[in-house]
């Protein structure tokens, strides 16, 4: 697992100081990127090898709201991953009481620039099935 820490900011809430629901997908990503370069794998060494990773199954489950100027704790786990996916829970917590903010899931698919499925080669996929360095 990994954890991101982030403040809430204002551009991120409506007007009742609330964070919008899509901030929170945003946030999964920020999670999910952290985790891959915490592995030793970077976005532009993907793509600059025509590999992209496209949401193809995303959830959120919203248990109580962030509001601006929180800090919150974004947690990630790569759960299940395979030569032609990853998928990855999350957790987004409060950081000063730990409260529970939102759960959520993605699947990727990795493909090529066109949308074609393609196998992630062994050097990336060795890498996403070690564990995190310490």
């Amino acid at each position: 697992m990994i954890t991101v820490r982030e403040k809430v900011r204002f551009v991120e809430t409506d007007m009742m100081g609330v964070v919008h629901h899509s901030n929170y997908f945003r946030w999964f990503e920020m999670a999910r990127v952290e985790y891959l370069r915490q592995v030793g794998i970077l976005l532009n060494d993907l793509m600059a090898e025509d590999i992209v990773f496209p949401i193809t199954d995303v959830e959120c489950k919203y248990r109580m709201s962030a509001k601006f100027d929180d800090y919150i704790l974004i947690e990630a786990v790569l759960s299940e991953v395979s030569k032609v996916k990853m998928v990855f829970t999350y957790r987004v917590l409060r950081e000063h009481d730990g409260a529970l903010l939102a759960t959520g899931r993605t699947q990727n698919a990795f493909t090529n620039k066109q949308g074609k499925i393609v196998r992630l080669p062994d050097n990336y996929f060795k890498k996403l099935s070690s564990p995190l360095p310490d």
